[in-house]
């Protein structure tokens, strides 16, 4: 169950054409097409453009400080993976173009191959790091946000290969994240977010699938990797635990489908009453966790903390399956976490 594998059907939007999805839209157009418009000028372009700028960013830090303690590097690749959380459930569209989504965000990585791709390019001192069109091509496990969280904290990668190559390394990836984050912008500007206009019933079913997925992969990976079993508990399974990021990203996750919820529910009694209790009481539950990378899942006590916030998204997904989808006369598609 690999978030980037995500691949619902309804990704049939990437080659949308006007017109398309009229017949549901007959009834509720309007209210379809206002929605559209809140969700894309609201939530999906803003959250776009913030990755673009903080990924620039910190590819202008990694060329100024690419030192492996650098605290402005740390600073500002916090900031950037922060912004790529906040879209990260928008798997459709332009992040799939070219695999973008999968080279920025290789993750959960079940067979360890980010460290072992970094390993590879270290070891050999690999000369793919100083061409761009080359390190795009090159695999997607040495890229993106998780490959420079090793660089930057794991023990032994952080301190391996030469100064030298450490920065070019360093640089390589920081652009490689800008180039990425920089087209998917351009492509919402320049034709995809337009073709969702043309067709808004199909954008508010890909708008909430989006959300149902996101809160699934919130309780079953985020949450459910490193609780693994009460026998064996897996805390070093947590997303970004090397920088101390596992429950930041939760928390980032919710506030992120607490928003698409309220632009989604907008106007619509019933789902509104539910979900205005419900994401309060998980942020509530996430912040008085303080358990930043869910070590506490190797003890009962704390294990229940993590299972009671676990349950709190569970509750979510159950309103917007529930109580959303028929308000909004849409239906759950197929997604990659329905299955193995």
């Amino acid at each position: 169950m690999r978030y980037f594998m995500l691949r619902p059907v309804l990704m049939v939007l990437m080659v949308l054409w006007p017109g398309l999805g009229t017949a549901q839209d007959g009834a509720r157009g309007v209210e379809y097409a206002s929605r559209t418009e809140i969700i894309l000028s609201g939530h999906i372009i803003p959250g776009f453009t913030q990755l673009a700028e903080r990924s620039s960013a910190l590819a202008q830090v990694a060329q100024d400080q690419c030192g492996r303690d650098s605290a402005p590097l740390r600073d500002a690749f916090h900031a950037a993976f922060d912004a790529w959380v906040a879209v990260s459930h928008l798997r459709f569209g332009p992040t799939e173009t070219g695999d973008r989504a999968f080279a920025m965000a290789f993750w959960p990585d079940t067979k360890g191959f980010t460290p072992k791709a970094l390993n590879r390019l270290i070891t050999a001192e690999s000369d793919v790091v100083a061409d761009p069109v080359k390190f795009a091509q090159s695999s997607v496990a040495g890229r993106g946000f998780y490959a420079l969280e090793f660089l930057l904290y794991d023990d032994t990668l952080r301190m391996a290969g030469s100064d030298g190559y450490y920065c070019a390394l360093i640089r390589a990836i920081t652009a490689d994240l800008e180039g990425n984050a920089q087209a998917v912008l351009t492509d919402w500007h320049e034709g995809y977010a337009q073709r969702l206009r043309g067709a808004p019933g199909e954008a508010i079913k890909l708008f909430y699938n989006a959300l149902l997925t996101g809160l699934q992969f919130t309780a079953d990976t985020r949450l459910g990797r490193p609780m693994g079993s009460f026998e064996f508990p897996r805390p070093r399974r947590a997303e970004a635990w090397r920088s101390g990021r596992s429950l930041r990203h939760v928390q980032i996750s919710l506030r992120t489908m607490e928003d698409l919820t309220g632009m989604l529910a907008r106007d619509l009694t019933g789902p509104q009453l539910s979900y205005a209790a419900a994401y309060p009481r998980a942020l509530r539950l996430a912040q008085d966790l303080e358990d930043p990378v869910f070590a506490g899942v190797s003890e009962p006590q704390g294990r229940i903390r993590v299972e009671a916030l676990q349950g709190a998204v569970q509750r979510l997904h159950d309103i917007a399956l529930e109580e959303l989808g028929p308000a909004l006369n849409v239906v759950a598609g197929f997604n990659a976490l329905d299955g193995d």
